[in-house]
């Protein structure tokens, strides 16, 4: 497996070995030895979630707050997003930076988002099956969000804004300058 630390500390990109033949192919998506050595810590994945999308549909940028914050370790099963973290760790010398990494299913990439990062993917194929674990549980009045198209992050999409599809719910979240972290 190679790992690859991205520029903001503690997260790293997955990439499996895959073994291809004329069945097919198989790859190990999760190690907890080997994931133990490179994070640091021992991650108990509590809950594992799974989305499908349609191009165009971007879902974040979210996050939990507190005692219900959540590491994540994310891929894409079908089709081909483009990934995004945002570093809210106060203390962090790249707080308020992000990261993206196309996740597909050719590529077979994982994303692993420590706590303290709000996160989000858009949908590039025609659809896509996102899967993520997570190492708490959802909290509904712990969840939070970051508009998608926020003027200080300047988070490229790699889609024209008419192109995008979001919740009612995310429209509504506020911009990064006045978050209360």
């Amino acid at each position: 497996m190679k790992i690859t630390e991205t520029k903001i500390r503690g997260c790293f990109i997955f990439e499996p070995k895959v073994f291809n033949d004329k069945r097919g192919y198989f790859l190990e998506s999760y190690n907890k030895e080997i994931f133990k050595d490179i994070i640091g810590n021992d991650i108990k994945f509590v809950q594992d979630n799974e989305s499908f999308s349609s191009r165009g549909v971007l879902r974040g940028l979210h996050y939990q707050k507190g005692e219900h914050a959540q590491a994540k370790l994310v891929r894409v099963v079908k089709g081909k997003v483009l990934d995004v973290v945002v570093d809210l760790r106060k203390e962090s010398p790249t707080f308020g930076e992000h990261v993206t990494v196309e996740l597909t299913e050719e590529n077979k990439k994982q994303l692993y988002v420590p706590r303290g990062f709000a996160h989000g993917f858009v949908v590039l194929s025609d659809t896509a099956i996102f899967s993520y674990k997570c190492d708490n549980f959802y909290n509904k009045e712990s969840e939070r969000g970051i508009i998608y198209n926020d003027k200080d992050l300047k988070i490229d999409w790699r889609l024209d804004e008419e192109d995008i599809i979001i919740s009612e719910k995310d429209k509504l979240s506020p911009n990064f300058r006045s978050l209360k972290l």
